[in-house]
């Protein structure tokens, strides 16, 4: 991989920056090097460990087994991913301690102690089970952000169901696939969402998506707002909530599937990533521990969304897992105006806070006036995940949002992965534009095409050379795209990313090597965009690139082909950018839509991208060898 001028100014970068030695001072990890190679020389021994401290209903009999593509953790244990998230909490003396703080843009406030929390959960189940819901059937969750979201996520998950949590922001389209690939029997969905002091329409999406799917036995509808309901397979989420409120929770197998969350891959059917109870719940609470450095006092503000693997971790379970207490907001970061975030962070003490690089872009561009007018100082860490950290934004956010108080910890993972991989811990240095070393468990390289290791200040593949205990399991319904990333160079797991490594051992992930856009942390498939763009009567063919963008990291500019018989103009671009939205949902709306007369493909017809993305950056496109026309 020839070294761009990105990489050149990234291996030259000589800036180094540490935490203020009172956050080095409380970290939970002190010596990450001694940690790291006890974790890697005897790997069974060091997850096993960290097990010891869960609830476990029948031990295991063997702590991983591995075949170089499929891995399992706690083999032959029995438990239950709420049992250590709510009842030994309830039952050690946590019952009245705050769980989850839900806040909506318009200034309201809902709180639930664990006690509550294990009485919402078990109602739910209750209800649930009336409706013939059973250990590993599926149910799709189409939930705005929410207590209710997040205790029907727990619900399914203490019934031994399989849930599938659909961003409330896809389109009728999108959910419809998903609903279908999952094969879900349920579907619990919220009726409105609000954003940006708007009303979102939820129920309607529900309505197309699950009119011609048969298969769908019954639609529980968290009402909000006026009471609209429709067909006789729809029920009322009020009514599950007057179950009994006692449930005993369904012993599982340590690897019996916990969710499905689908992510956009290359092709136009998104992934299923399955991630199990046992390992999951192990794996995602020692990084909240030991990356995150949460403890039991602390206030943990997550700005994700249930949606995303970042809400399934790190609103919905680490954080329970962990007994802390977890803000969590539904509605836009600079709505009803730019300084709320820094408002919430006063108010309630917030000592820890995950955010998004575009939420710290978008806060530099509105300028420090906002965080400077606000008592920071309780904020210990601020950790970013979602696509790269840009040097500027870091060094933007260590003066004006943690100053002299806190620490910007950078980290990378998957949807596949389930918790941080690489990062910066609060005892490590950060060198801008390198997100940091593995996780303790983590083996990672950097490889080229044919499986050799890269030197330093090379880049080349993000690889990994062994499973973790929260990594995905497989790809439900086809295992052969999960197999296919251990099974293309042989002893690593590719992870679809590119990335560089300094003589230090840093990372630097670069992006996707793979047609999937990042746009304000989602993937998103290039194949969905275009196949959205195609279905439309003007278009006959179309590519998608990502592109630059302060705010979002990357935004979607789309290449049309136009069909015979129509005219390239501002308003048919509005139209296919309307189109879209609808077919899939905001997020993946193009910003930009330029008609060409024909696009750069090879000779078997795929369509060169990174030409197009090269030219359109004014780059080297590189080896043309294959290009067609």
């Amino acid at each position: 991989m020839a070294q761009s001028d990105h990489i050149k100014a990234l291996l030259a970068e000589q800036e180094i920056f540490s935490a203020p030695q009172t956050v080095k001072e409380k970290a939970n990890l002190q010596n990450y090097d001694k940690v790291y190679q006890q974790s890697i020389s005897d790997n069974d021994a060091f997850w096993a460990e960290i097990a010891s401290d869960f609830v476990w209903l029948e031990p295991w009999d063997k702590v991983s087994s591995f075949d170089g593509v499929n891995h399992r953790w706690f083999e032959g244990a029995k438990t239950n991913i709420t049992l250590n998230a709510l009842d030994r909490h309830v039952e050690n003396g946590r019952k009245n301690k705050l769980a989850l703080v839900w806040l909506g843009e318009d200034g309201s406030e809902r709180s639930v102690t664990y006690g509550m929390l294990l009485a919402m959960v078990n109602r739910l189940a209750n209800g649930l089970r009336s409706l013939g819901v059973g250990k590993g059937d599926r149910v799709v969750i189409y939930m705005p952000l929410t207590i209710e979201g997040v205790a029907s996520m727990l619900a399914c998950a203490r019934i031994g169901a399989i849930h599938s949590v659909v961003y409330a922001g896809f389109a009728a389209g999108a959910l419809r696939a998903r609903i279908e690939d999952a094969g879900a029997k349920v579907v619990i969905a919220g009726d409105i969402g609000y954003r940006r002091n708007k009303t979102v329409d939820l129920k309607t999406i529900v309505d197309t998506a699950v009119a011609p799917l048969d298969s769908v036995e019954h639609v529980v509808i968290f009402w909000r707002g006026e009471k609209k309901p429709s067909g006789e397979r729809e029920l009322d989420f009020a009514d599950l909530l007057k179950h009994p409120a006692q449930f005993e929770a369904e012993a599982v197998d340590s690897e019996h599937p916990l969710y499905i969350l689908y992510t956009s891959g290359t092709t136009g059917k998104p992934k299923g990533v399955v991630h199990v109870h046992g390992g999951y719940m192990v794996g995602t609470s020692y990084h909240l521990q030991n990356f995150y450095d949460l403890k039991d006092d602390d206030v943990f503000f997550c700005m994700s969304d249930i949606g995303w693997v970042v809400g399934h971790s790190y609103i919905t379970y680490a954080p329970l897992v962990g007994g802390v207490t977890t803000i969590f907001r539904e509605g836009a970061p600079d709505t009803p105006h730019p300084g709320i975030i820094w408002e919430i962070v006063e108010k309630y003490g917030v000592t820890a806070m995950f955010t998004a690089p575009t939420a710290v872009r978008m806060w530099m561009r509105m300028g420090a006036s906002y965080p400077e007018s606000y008592d920071l100082s309780s904020l210990r860490i601020l950790a970013c995940a979602g696509e790269p950290l840009n040097p500027e934004a870091f060094r933007w956010a260590m003066q004006y949002i943690t100053g002299d108080h806190g620490y910007v910890m950078d980290n990378w993972w998957q949807t596949e992965l389930g918790g941080p991989t690489l990062g910066t811990l609060a005892v490590q240095e950060h060198k801008p534009g390198f997100v940091g070393r593995p996780m303790p468990g983590v083996e990672a390289c950097i490889v080229n095409e044919d499986g050799e290791e890269m030197p330093a200040n090379t880049g080349g593949l993000l690889a990994l050379k062994r499973p973790f205990p929260h990594m995905l399991r497989t790809i439900f319904g086809t295992p052969e795209r999960y197999e296919a990333a251990w099974q293309q160079l042989p002893g690593y797991y590719l992870t679809g990313d590119i990335a560089i490594q300094d003589e230090a051992g840093r990372f630097s992930v670069l992006g996707r090597a793979d047609d999937v856009l990042n746009v304000a942390g989602h993937r998103i498939g290039t194949a969905d965009v275009e196949s959205a763009l195609v279905a439309h009567a003007a278009v006959a063919e179309a590519a998608v690139i990502g592109i630059p963008d302060e705010i979002k990291g990357e935004a979607i500019k789309a290449f049309v082909v136009l069909r015979n018989g129509f005219t390239p103009d501002s308003d048919l671009q509005k139209t296919l950018t309307h189109h879209v939205r609808n077919e899939l949902g905001p997020i993946a709306s193009p910003q930009e839509v330029t008609f060409v007369e024909g696009l750069p493909k090879t000779r078997s017809g795929k369509i060169m991208r990174r030409l197009l993305k090269a030219r359109e950056l004014g780059q080297d496109p590189g080896d043309l060898s294959t290009l067609e026309s």
